[in-house]
């Protein structure tokens, strides 16, 4: 058997994944275009990206997985409002929020001997 044999599997998965997900980022640009920044459409949009986002930190935070898991509830919560807050103290930077999030997460860690 040749280490080559199954290469068009992959080559159908990179292109049927491209086809699934271009066509919606091109109609998107075009669309985005003609959107006004107020509009309801886009309104809508963010309202529904922060939704997933909000989500996504939700389920983080109260049902972890792999090493997660192994912090207590009360240290992961406190980092997300340690994120939260350092994020709208540093005048809304996404990066100042993650990053302390992230720091107090690994200092409680540590701290706890994990």
């Amino acid at each position: 058997m040749s280490a080559l044999e199954g290469w068009w599997a992959y080559v159908f998965i990179a292109i049927a994944g491209w086809l699934a997900t271009d066509i919606w980022r091109w109609l998107g640009v075009l669309a985005g275009n003609r959107l006004r920044e107020d509009s309801e459409a886009l309104n809508w949009v963010r309202a529904v990206a922060t939704a997933l986002v909000a989500a996504v930190i939700a389920k983080l935070v109260l049902y972890p997985t792999g090493v997660l898991e192994q912090s207590p509830l009360w240290l992961r919560f406190g980092s997300v409002v340690a994120g939260a807050t350092a994020f709208f103290v540093a005048r809304q930077r996404p990066a100042v929020g993650i990053a302390t999030a992230i720091a107090v997460l690994a200092v409680g860690l540590y701290a706890l001997g994990f």
